[in-house]
């Protein structure tokens, strides 16, 4: 599969109130094939959104990029000049926040705001813009695009919403799709419905995806491929259906056991308490030398606390950052 995106050795730091500084992304690297849809699986305070923005250098004010390449279409964005910038955001790839009712203009109907998008990147006469919303919004929203077309923001539901991001998102026919957690303020019946617009979404446009979640439930039988963050670093990478269904890296694992288990029908009533993953995974608690997760860690060992482990390869697709796997 041919890559759309490549990301080499990308390094973030943040600057805290004190001067500070923090590392945010280490060292991560990965490529985006063609039409692939890539899971960002990791708690709150993994990179994740870090990522997503550093990809289209949207970070704060105290954020800065010390290393790296990331290589997209024969450019490196990471050396690119602000007015190519602007070309490439939103006309070749694409954000979407996961908070609708903030990424939203309060006061400007749905459509105008994805004909803003499709004005801002291209030259064709109002009709021809007029007709390529209509269009857009027949795609995300096929049984109700002219309501929604004319709705403000709150007078749609929270899916409804999301979708317009979707809407914008594709307006301009990208290449490449950054989804930073788009349905982490949904309910899971809308989770689901969201998911399936971003499936048909790669079927019909054959449109590349970076998907961010921490559930890893959301990326099961979704995501081509998992890339697992955490402490800004890549624990593991690898198949969707092998980092989902037979997880190498304890903090994986320990991600799995986190999430709620169904209900198994017997009725009996008691109540479960959820799993949790032991200690802080905050910046600050972060060990400076060994593995980030080796506080953590249920399985750690004596060596993890000396050095940080190498990527170790359990099969030609499947790598895991972790000493157990050494050999």
């Amino acid at each position: 599969m041919a890559s759309v995106l490549e990301v080499r050795d990308l390094h973030v730091m943040y600057q805290g109130r004190e001067g500070e500084q923090r590392a945010a992304l280490a060292g991560v690297s990965f490529d985006l094939g063609a039409g692939e849809i890539l899971g960002v699986l990791g708690e709150s305070g993994s990179g994740k959104s870090t990522l997503a923005t550093a990809l289209v250098r949207l970070l704060p004010a105290n954020g800065r990029i010390t290393r790296g390449v990331v290589l997209f279409e024969e450019k490196d964005l990471l050396q690119a000049a602000p007015e190519e910038l602007r070309e490439i955001r939103g006309g070749r790839i694409s954000l979407i926040f996961q908070e609708p009712s903030l990424a939203l203009h309060p006061t400007m109907r749905a459509g105008e705001q994805v004909h803003q998008v499709l004005a801002a990147h291209g030259t064709a006469s109002k009709s021809v813009l007029r007709e390529k919303t209509r269009q857009i919004f027949v795609t995300i929203f096929p049984e109700e695009a002219e309501r929604i077309s004319r709705s403000y923001p709150h007078e749609l539901s929270g899916g409804q919403r999301q979708r317009v991001l979707i809407a914008q998102a594709v307006a301009c026919g990208p290449s490449v799709i950054l989804a930073d957690e788009p349905t982490a303020s949904l309910d899971p019946t809308t989770q689901m419905e969201i998911l399936g617009v971003f499936r048909t979404l790669r079927e019909k446009l054959g449109v590349a995806m970076i998907f961010i979640t921490h559930n890893p439930a959301l990326l099961a039988g979704f995501a081509d491929r998992v890339l697992v963050l955490y402490g800004g670093r890549v624990m593991e990478l690898g198949p969707g259906s092998r980092v989902l269904g037979d997880p190498r890296h304890p903090y994986t694992k320990a991600l799995f056991q986190c999430v709620p288990t169904v209900l198994d029908g017997s009725g009996n009533g008691r109540k479960a308490k959820l799993a949790a993953i032991a200690g802080d995974s905050s910046v600050s608690a972060l060990p400076l030398k060994g593995c980030v997760f080796e506080p953590r860690c249920a399985e750690r060992m004596d060596i993890c606390r000396q050095g940080e482990p190498a990527f170790f390869r359990v099969d030609e697709s499947h790598t895991v950052s972790c000493f157990k796997y050494e050999r």
